[in-house]
């Protein structure tokens, strides 16, 4: 079980990325859902001991983590939203200089790791190509490889699926999902489909502090009824969000489709809306920034 204890953090130019911020993760996929800027990438580099938070206080199982970082680093799998690798170093070359880094000094038991990860995977077939010629779904499927050296209980993933292709996405969730039975894996993204897929339970962070936290599908159900969408010009947005509640809007076939939340039918042409996790995640952020208006 990974606790996190009223967690502030404030940047020496007086920015508060972190709020009192409070979790218990348990084993399994738990998504942390949040806006750029949200404060998602400071909480993930203060459970990984990159840097000291301000105060409060996180523990793993027995571990105090701000008191003893080296006990978790023993235990952490971490893949940073960008992470820095030799271009010309092969797969299998990198990945054997990171077991030693890790500590799998014995060169058996290092060939055999490494083997086994990249069969898991699945960059067997390219273990002897240059990291500088895999593409951006091959990078991030080495990332988690390198995150699973040496069998690690807390894995922490930051946005691993921006920029990847549909087919790269669907394949690296699922070697998430397979990794996820067993260990602590936190999925930080700005991605809501990610979650929805994936995570039996997440949380919303906006504006350093937890807004909403629970299981996707229990905090879908507590919108059913209450969100309803409408098809608008442009020019109509202003005194819609003036009117009704607009927690979305995008563009389909040149027009701009609203959703509003509404206890009872708005009439003027709604029509109602099987709410999802994204109709969630943006009516948690629109109370978020009326709160901090």
């Amino acid at each position: 079980m990974l606790t996190v204890e009223n967690l502030t953090h404030v940047y020496s130019n007086g920015t508060r990325a972190l709020d009192g911020v409070n979790l218990s993760i348990a084993k399994g996929m738990f998504g942390l859902l949040g806006p750029n800027g949200a404060g998602k990438s400071t909480l993930m580099r203060s459970i990984a001991t990159l840097q000291t938070p301000t105060s409060g206080a996180i523990r793993f199982g027995d571990i105090d983590v701000i008191e003893d970082p080296e006990a978790l680093r023993r235990t952490l799998g971490y893949l940073p939203q960008d992470f820095g690798v030799y271009p010309r170093v092969s797969a299998y070359d990198m990945l054997d200089h990171m077991a030693i880094l890790k500590g799998v000094a014995g060169g058996r038991e290092r060939k055999e790791t490494v083997e086994a990860l990249l069969n898991q995977v699945n960059l067997w077939s390219v273990r002897k190509k240059a990291l500088a010629g895999f593409s951006g779904g091959m990078r991030q499927r080495f990332g988690i490889a390198q995150a699973l050296i040496g069998g690690p209980s807390l894995i922490i993933v930051d946005e691993p699926t921006a920029g990847l292709d549909p087919e790269e996405r669907n394949r690296f969730l699922n070697l998430l999902a397979e990794i996820g039975e067993n260990v602590v894996i936190i999925l930080s993204t700005h991605i809501v489909e990610d979650v929805a897929d994936l995570c039996p339970r997440m949380a919303v962070l906006a504006g350093g502090k937890i807004q909403l936290e629970g299981a996707p599908q229990e905090l879908t159900q507590k919108l059913a009824g209450r969100v309803w969408k409408k098809s608008i010009d442009k020019s109509e947005l202003e005194a819609c969000r003036a009117r009704y509640e607009v927690i979305s809007t995008r563009l389909f076939a040149g027009r701009t489709v609203i959703h509003v939340l509404a206890d009872a039918d708005p009439g003027d042409g709604f029509e109602p809306v099987q709410g999802g996790l994204e109709d969630v995640y943006f009516s948690t952020l629109s109370a978020s920034r009326r709160a901090a208006a």
